[in-house]
């Protein structure tokens, strides 16, 4: 008997969004910031990938005048 190698299961990325920030925060409210930040953003134009809940979906309907999602 050999036992035959599986390879491992390619990550999915169902289950998971792509969120872009494209326009600064600085005169925003600081609750925007702190949506920003609990997003993971640390730069402009940056492209960050989130599991795609309810909890990030709402983080990003408070800011869609700062972030968009990307296909």
């Amino acid at each position: 008997m050999t036992a035959a190698k599986t390879k491992p299961a390619s990550k999915q990325t169902a289950g998971k969004i792509k969120i872009q920030w494209f326009r600064s925060a600085i005169a925003t409210p600081v609750k925007h910031k702190k949506v920003i930040k609990g997003l993971g953003f640390t730069k402009l134009n940056q492209v960050v990938e989130r599991e795609d809940s309810p909890s990030i979906r709402g983080m990003v309907q408070k800011v869609p005048h700062l972030v968009k999602i990307v296909a």
